[in-house]
């Protein structure tokens, strides 16, 4: 199955947005959607980590995939991360994705009885394929967050043959060897989606077509930018544009990360919510520094939408 057709272009790494007493906030999440499709995004990830998917109940998750699929209404491709120490509790929810009409599955491995071989990795998805048998589906590599680290190259060779709709990876690691083989395997038969934001023109160079990252939620026409300049093939702009990308996500990381990019998103007019614990949220006089910082770089110029004139 050749899926490069369908998973190319930006998506964004959705936030789950919640209300100030932690609970969800679906309401916003038209909004954010209206907004990522008219900043040129071509597709949503779904209950990841930025979407905080492992701090969220599976009811919770349940809602979240029902609230984005149902806003994005044909619009946007849609992945559904659905990971969780429990098989069980994946399969379920691998068929409730399948159900509510998600383009595609994600899973990131348990967190908690960490494996060292592909075999069992291999395993354990095909066991969650089996649950959503029409489902394609992608595995979620951040060695980062999972302190597991299989031989990409090895699951897809190993892993095509054993699971009929695996899809490919959401590729969240710095090996660019790595990767750009895994691009290649069986005539380019698996889309594997970026997901080093800060990394991603140099994905470009080996041949990336799709990237999955957090701050395309915050500078989506600033990474089409990139994208553009990239195919027309024009080096000096593509660099100079994503040099903007890095400086943006060095400010974020000095704030937190994670809780600095969910209060980017309010910034810029979508009130994502505080975050759950063990995720701090920022207190005011951070975003007011942080807002300063973004400020300094242009960041409220270059990474927006640019308005249309009126008729």
């Amino acid at each position: 199955m050749n899926s490069e057709i369908r998973y190319t272009g930006l998506f964004a790494a959705a936030f789950s947005p919640m209300q100030e007493d932690g609970s969800l906030n679906l309401t916003q999440i038209p909004h954010i959607v209206d907004y990522l499709i008219e900043a040129g995004i071509s597709g949503l990830y779904i209950c990841g980590a930025t979407g905080e998917g492992p701090s969220l109940s599976s009811e919770e998750r349940r809602a979240v995939a029902e609230a984005y699929i149902k806003a994005t209404a044909g619009r946007l491709t849609t992945i559904v991360q659905i990971g969780h120490n429990s098989l069980a509790e994946v399969r379920d929810l691998a068929s409730h994705a399948e159900s509510i009409g998600a383009d595609a599955i994600s899973v990131m491995p348990p967190l908690c009885y960490k494996f060292n071989s592909v075999k069992t990795l291999i395993d354990c998805l095909a066991h969650i394929s089996d649950a959503a048998p029409t489902m394609p589906l992608f595995y979620y590599h951040i060695p980062s967050l999972t302190g597991m680290s299989f031989d990409m190259v090895e699951f897809l060779r190993e892993g095509g043959r054993r699971i009929p709709h695996l899809a490919g990876i959401k590729y969240t690691h710095s090996a660019l060897e790595e990767y750009q083989t895994c691009l290649q395997i069986e005539n380019q038969r698996f889309s594997v989606l970026f997901g080093r934001d800060e990394m991603l023109l140099a994905a470009l160079a080996v041949g990336a077509k799709g990237a999955i990252g957090t701050t395309y939620n915050l500078a989506g026409p600033l990474y089409r930018k990139v994208l553009v300049a990239f195919e027309r093939a024009d080096l000096d702009e593509a660099r100079q544009y994503h040099s903007l990308a890095v400086e943006m996500i060095r400010i974020c990381l000095r704030y937190g990360g994670l809780p600095a990019f969910k209060a980017v998103m309010k910034l810029i007019g979508l009130d994502c919510g505080p975050n759950r614990l063990p995720l701090e949220t920022l207190a005011l006089n951070e975003v007011e520094s942080l807002k300063k910082n973004l400020d300094d770089i242009g960041f409220f110029e270059w990474a927006l939408p640019e308005k249309q004139p009126a008729d």
